[in-house]
């Protein structure tokens, strides 16, 4: 069981919950807060696959925070908790995060609790970057590197530097996931794989079905036939060292 909601108080923000149980997480460019059986954790944000039972639980809640967004929120630099899932008492006081802890608990649906303790913390903590905003919609417009560098008004180096800060690794390797997602989407519709590589920005169908199996872990059929529905944290249908690029 997986549903989501778009959160009208924190913006770009997605809201979920899942029975838990199998299935994979694929990258997302995203970080998410999450509420596992009465704790609170945070899942960076990942380059590959992951188990969804690789935190354990048997009723996950949580909030998916716009790419970008979560460093201003949770106070420290995404690439810290890349392809990391770790408890939030691991990043703030553990006297404050177990007081968060019983906040969230009152309320009926913890989706609620969690999109309160986001929304407070993000008005406190103020607005995010908007070079992050700026570079993720550009990269999901398919545009280079090198000129989204020119745009913004930074050498190549001073953006990989800001985008590992912001999103826990490079443009290039966010444009990659916010590529796949796309082409995912694409796939589940129905679409020939062929012309899914094109929409998508491929070089061809073997470069996609290359991508695939890197990002995602498996074949572009078999996501396509359904494989992995139910992934914890984040939808499959929908995604440190300074090396990752």
């Amino acid at each position: 069981m997986y549903e989501e909601a778009r959160s009208a108080a924190v913006p770009g923000a997605v809201l979920w919950r899942s029975g838990g149980g199998g299935g994979t997480v694929l990258p997302d460019g995203c970080m998410d807060l999450l509420w596992v059986d009465g704790r609170l954790l945070v899942a960076g944000a990942d380059t590959r696959p992951h188990p969804a039972g690789e935190v354990p639980g048997g009723v996950f809640a949580g909030i998916r925070l716009a790419p970008g967004t979560a460093p201003t929120l949770l106070g420290v630099p995404a690439h810290v908790l890349r392809d990391r899932r770790v408890e939030l008492a691991d990043l703030w006081p553990a006297r404050e995060v177990r007081r968060l802890a019983g906040l969230v608990e009152g309320y009926g649906d913890p989706r609620a609790g969690l999109e309160a303790l986001a929304a407070r913390r993000a008005a406190a903590a103020g607005p995010p970057d908007p070079l992050a905003a700026e570079v993720a919609a550009r990269l999901r417009a398919g545009q280079p590197v090198a000129g989204i560098a020119a745009a913004v008004g930074l050498g190549e180096r001073q953006l990989h530097r800001r985008s590992l800060d912001a999103f826990g690794y490079g443009p290039r390797t966010l444009g990659r996931v916010l590529r796949l997602r796309r082409a995912l989407a694409l796939a589940r519709s129905g679409m020939r794989y062929a012309e899914v590589a094109a929409v998508a920005g491929y070089a061809d169908q073997a470069h996609l079905s290359r991508e695939v199996r890197t990002l995602a872990g498996t074949t572009l059929s078999a996501y396509a036939a359904g494989a992995g529905a139910g992934s914890v944290p984040g939808p499959v249908s929908g995604a440190g060292a300074e090396g990752v690029s």
